[in-house]
């Protein structure tokens, strides 16, 4: 018992004793406020209708507003520690301060964040994010705490260390210069409503080409088809171009515009027969009775030159087939027959004669819409020969094989003849000497 009384009128000894008392009440409030307080908080806004408190927590607000009270605890129990030195017990306090600074700078940028869930969940989140104005309100929000940190630990006015920025402005222009860039393309973005979550994109220069998943202040993501993801630097989408296909999704309608490539060696003027057989289609027969009572009146007018065939106006194949596609198209039950629909002959070209074929599908979904356009072509592919037509293709090797194994019985052929000429020039001339 002496030993302890005289351990106790130790200074040193008794103010490592309420030292430790002072970190175990710190201890203590601690887990009283995050086990008991906050089971509580819990239990409160789970029972309450309203949704900010749920996403007040979900988002760390009352945790860390949990973490101030034994930094609290700390900053003003120091000074019941007897025999501390002053400049310990001013820098504890500091230190104690700090820390709850640093605690309340977090808590309120995870007010932000709850923010930014609850609007998230609103209509307006598809048509604006604010998540960039939010990490931007977060960046100021920590470099102030900062500035307010070091002013604490120093024991100097936070005012004088903000009169220290204009001195290294240039530092901070040059650290921050992807941030201003990226806070700029932000509001332009946001302004113009050039980009949305969940907006299609084409990047090329990225290989972006997909859905955007998330629109920060540095970055936007997009989640490509193949599922990888592509991240952009916001103010790329500024300086740069890029496709955004939030038109078409909003038009319920896709565009179809592919060519057919036609050997321009089968285009020729119908004759009797061909148009007799043509009339047999039902998406022919109006036109082709229409374009027959037309030319036959334009021949008319001609006189005696419209009776001879190359100064008459004539149904070709090509024209015949122009119109059947159209027709077929506008008879089509999945094309949205309220945009441009039509099918054009396209400038000559080394492969071919390109007929296009311009209209636009009642779908945007990707699947459907490949579908309806394969059906489209399989079709107009297949009926080509019905108007004496032909695809275009460059010579495969079963072309080659085909072309020199003909070109083959040829040479064969001409030998055989060439040795049955020959025998029967030599017959001849046997018989003329013996007579």
């Amino acid at each position: 018992m002496e030993q302890i009384k005289d351990l106790l009128d130790s200074p040193f000894a008794l103010t490592a004793l309420y030292a430790l008392g002072l970190v175990l009440l710190a201890w203590l409030t601690n887990i009283v406020t995050r086990r008991v307080l906050l089971r509580l908080v819990r239990a409160v806004t789970h029972r309450t209708a309203w949704r900010w408190d749920d996403a007040m927590l979900d988002a760390g607000v009352f945790k860390r507003l949990a973490q101030i009270v034994p930094m609290l605890v700390i900053q003003f129990g120091i000074k019941l520690v007897p025999n501390v030195p002053d400049s310990w017990d001013i820098g504890i306090q500091r230190l104690a301060m700090a820390m709850t600074i640093v605690y309340s700078f977090l808590a309120l940028s995870a007010v932000f964040n709850a923010l930014e869930s609850l609007y998230q969940e609103t209509p307006h989140a598809r048509m604006r994010s604010i998540k960039g104005y939010v990490q931007l309100v977060k960046i100021m929000l920590f470099v102030v705490g900062a500035i307010v940190i070091i002013a604490t630990l120093i024991n100097r006015s936070p005012l004088l260390l903000l009169s220290g920025l204009g001195a290294i402005s240039a530092v901070l222009l040059l650290v921050f210069k992807d941030t201003i860039l990226s806070l700029v393309a932000s509001v332009q973005i946001a302004t113009n409503d050039m980009l949305r979550v969940g907006d299609w994109i084409s990047m090329p220069q990225f290989n972006a080409d997909g859905d955007v998943i998330d629109i920060a202040l540095h970055t936007v993501k997009v989640q490509n088809w193949d599922k990888t993801i592509t991240t952009i630097p916001t103010w790329r989408l500024i300086s740069d171009s890029f496709q955004n296909w939030r038109g078409m999704q909003d038009a319920g309608a896709r565009r179809i515009k592919r060519a057919l490539y036609l050997d321009a060696g089968s285009t020729r003027f119908l004759d009797d027969e061909e148009k007799k057989h043509l009339r047999r289609f039902r998406l022919l027969k109006d036109y082709l009775q229409k374009k027959h009572d037309e030319l036959a009146e334009w021949n008319a007018a001609l006189g005696d030159p419209g009776k001879v065939p190359v100064n008459q106006r004539r149904l070709t194949n090509l024209g015949t087939f122009r119109a059947y596609a159209l027709a077929y198209l506008q008879a089509h039950p999945r094309i949205n027959h309220d945009l441009t629909c039509m099918v054009r002959v396209l400038d000559p070209t080394p492969a071919g004669i390109p007929v296009e074929v311009y209209c636009f599908t009642d779908t945007t979904v990707w699947v459907e819409y490949e579908g309806i356009q394969g059906d489209i072509f399989d079709h107009l592919m297949a009926i080509l020969p019905e108007f004496g037509l032909a695809l275009f293709q460059q010579p495969s090797g079963r072309d080659m094989r085909i072309g020199f194994g003909r070109m083959g019985e040829g040479v064969v052929s001409g030998a055989a003849d060439a040795r049955l000429d020959s025998g029967a020039r030599d017959a001849h001339n046997g018989g003329q000497s013996n007579t």
